[in-house]
């Protein structure tokens, strides 16, 4: 799997794919005192909830790696005197859906209820979330599972691509290694290891909650009581920041395959910096903009070397980074990298041009008012927002930020965050000439 991929765009989506500009997000206090966002909607009898835990698979043990993802896999395998069979027949006959997620900054629950059958489906995700069987026949199979994953990523390219430039640019720091962990460590753990995971992972002192739909603060409030009462109140400590230590260049890790695969990056810029949007916008116009970006431009539509090259702004709970990824054929991915590299220092030498940015802004801010697809989607959103510490009228500055950005601004931004001279790549495959 490839990891940085996934977690990059989910970093991405919170920005590139905003919500409805006449979204009217309150902030709601539980009688324990927990913390929600709630987008009232009546207008069918349907909700979506969304729980997110920061720290996620970061949290994993030393020696316990993969232990936060099992865990959450985990989550459907039963509760009291239900199994996994059961638990999914109740589910179903619910006509509810639940879904579980680990990344390396977050663990998350999403649910999907119809208004009639609330009460029932809180219930039964409460006993998921807060008092799991964990069974020792249901945690055998799904490590085999598991495990059967590890194995296929071994033979992956992409995959072989990110776990070498992880461990490249972070070391021994949870960043470094796959969130699955290793055939070794998830072989190793133990019942013992996936209950002290969901005790480290899901406390209440680092969760955030969205809800959509049909139901009123007050109800909200009752009911995130209710789910998450008996949950520790304090989680493990969260893993320090790491400085990315990738060291420019070029590694090649030989596999054969007919076309080579290459991530490449260098250091990047926090979420929280001043400078932020200039930067989003300046990753639009070298890589993160579809066909209309420089390096799809230059490395694709003029030279045919990929079907497709992206870049992307990483900042992650503890680390930031740029980063980008292609694929092209053995005898092609040196003249892509060469081109990718004479873009990076042209766009760090002099720069964007006023029609970039022009473009740029339209093409960010014209998808603004479009991207709503139901009320599942936006609670997820809702709650990255949360974790990014972002305010609720963010959803009505977010495209005046992007305006806001100057040619001034955002060319002194570049010279910061764009070093062509940092650049590392890894590429996995047999290309030539490398």
């Amino acid at each position: 799997m490839n990891r940085i991929f996934y977690s990059f765009v989910t970093a991405f989506v919170l920005i590139a794919a905003p919500l409805r500009a006449d979204v009217d997000i309150q902030e709601v206090t539980s009688p324990m005192g927990l913390k929600a966002w709630l987008v009232e909607d009546h207008t069918i009898p349907f909700m979506a909830l969304r729980v997110g835990f920061e720290g996620g698979a970061s949290l994993d043990r030393p020696e316990k790696r993969g232990a936060v993802n099992l865990m959450m896999a985990l989550l459907e395998e039963g509760t009291g005197d239900l199994d996994a069979r059961g638990f999914a027949q109740e589910v179903d006959e619910l006509a509810a859906s639940f879904s579980y997620n680990a990344t390396d900054d977050s663990v998350s629950v999403s649910a999907r209820m119809l208004s009639e059958n609330r009460d029932q489906a809180i219930a039964l995700l409460r006993g998921a979330m807060t008092a799991p069987n964990f069974d020792q026949s249901a945690i055998d199979r799904v490590k085999g599972q598991v495990l059967s994953g590890i194995q296929s990523d071994l033979k992956d390219p992409n995959s072989i691509a990110s776990a070498a430039f992880d461990l490249a640019a972070f070391g021994d720091h949870p960043y470094g290694s796959d969130t699955s962990g290793t055939v070794e460590s998830v072989t190793a753990l133990t019942r013992d290891d996936i209950f002290k995971a969901h005790r480290d992972t899901m406390a209440r002192d680092r969760v955030f909650i969205s809800a959509v739909g049909d139901i009123t603060a007050a109800d909200l409030g009752a009911l995130l009581d209710t789910l998450l009462a008996d949950l520790p109140e304090i989680g493990a400590t969260m893993p320090v920041h790491v400085d990315v230590s990738l060291e420019p260049g070029i590694t090649v890790i030989p596999y054969e395959t007919p076309q080579s695969v290459a991530l490449f990056g260098h250091r990047g810029i926090k979420r929280d910096d001043p400078d932020f949007f200039a930067a989003f916008v300046a990753n639009t116009i070298l890589g993160g903009g579809g066909f209309e970006s420089r390096l799809m431009t230059e490395v694709r539509e003029k030279r045919g070397l990929t079907y497709g090259v992206q870049s992307y702004l990483a900042p992650k709970d503890h680390a930031e980074m740029v980063i980008g990824q292609l694929a092209s054929a053995n005898n092609r991915m040196g003249a892509a990298i060469d081109v990718i590299k004479d873009e990076w220092a042209k766009i760090a030498e002099v720069g964007v041009t006023q029609a970039e940015l022009d473009q740029a802004k339209t093409y960010l801010t014209g998808a603004y008012p479009l991207r709503f697809d139901g009320n599942g989607p936006i609670a997820n959103i809702l709650v990255g927002m949360q974790m990014q510490r972002l305010s609720t009228d963010y959803v009505n500055t977010r495209n005046a930020s992007v305006n806001a950005v100057t040619l001034e601004e955002i060319n002194r931004l570049i010279k910061r965050v764009y070093l062509p001279d940092e650049l590392h790549f890894t590429v996995v495959g047999q290309p030539e000439g490398l």
